[in-house]
């Protein structure tokens, strides 16, 4: 039984949940990693959730599968989303932020990056240089598609470019759900990036604010916050702490080496 104080005001609380790094299955930002955390996030009850972004992109899936999940919950839940970006929200990063109810960014993050990129290298002429030759037997015609190892096909081209629009056209329609009543009416889903200011003028962002002072503002001077975020593997944890304890090490040895010591 919950038991009514006299004359205590309620205070507000907001669930923070940090998503920084890469957007990829294992390690990194994924869904199975954060479906605990943004549940008891939501499952708190708060006044609002904010994600707090700093991320480059990564995977398109793992991207929709989080991003998913926020819109579910913020729909069972009853509850806003502010997303406040740091020094980037990009690809898959802004993928995240959209998902929010409402994007704050600082005068100088960079956003967008509304695109899909496949990358790799062509080596079939390095490898004939040196003599090596490439040995490889499939069943299926298109199992070596785009092996770095033999010349560019045409076909396999005018093949990956069918899969990478159909991509872009799962962001973009996200983006236009989300965001479309904001957006400038010009075409933002070229790969560009935009810096602070003219991302709000182009409606990718709201507005310029940081987190404390904006849920503040919203929420009142008392509103207390709850940061949540993905739990690393214990080896994980020890292993940076090791690392840490080494880059220390080492930074002390090259000062006492400057001096002379």
């Amino acid at each position: 039984m919950k038991l009514k104080i006299p004359f205590r005001r309620d205070v507000n609380t907001v669930c923070v949940v940090r998503l920084n790094g890469m957007i990829a299955t294992g390690r990194g930002l994924n869904d199975a990693g954060l479906a605990p955390v943004l549940q008891k996030a939501f499952a708190k009850k708060p006044a609002a959730v904010a994600l707090v972004i700093n991320s480059p992109g990564g995977s398109p899936v793992q991207s929709s599968l989080i991003g998913a999940r926020i819109r579910r919950l913020a729909e069972e839940f009853e509850t806003p989303v502010y997303a406040f970006v740091e020094d980037v929200a990009a690809s898959g990063g802004y993928w995240l932020a959209a998902s929010a109810d409402e994007i704050y960014i600082d005068a100088s993050s960079v956003v967008g990056s509304i695109g899909v990129i496949s990358s790799g290298f062509g080596l079939n002429q390095f490898i004939e240089r040196h003599g090596i030759e490439r040995r490889v037997h499939t069943a299926g015609s298109s199992k070596s598609m785009l092996d770095p190892f033999q010349p560019q096909k045409k076909a396999d081209v005018t093949r990956l470019k069918s899969i990478l629009d159909g991509i872009h056209q799962t962001f973009k329609d996200h983006i236009n759900d989300r965001r479309g009543a904001k957006l400038a009416e010009r075409d933002l889903f070229t790969g560009e990036i935009w810096v602070g200011q003219k991302a709000i003028d182009d409606g990718l962002a709201d507005a310029i604010g940081h987190l404390v002072p904006t849920m503040k503002e919203k929420f009142g001077e008392k509103t207390r916050f709850r940061v949540l975020g993905q739990k690393k593997p214990l080896l994980s944890r020890v292993g940076m702490s090791l690392m840490g304890d080494v880059a220390h090490s080492i930074e002390e040895r090259a000062a006492f080496a400057r001096f002379g010591m």
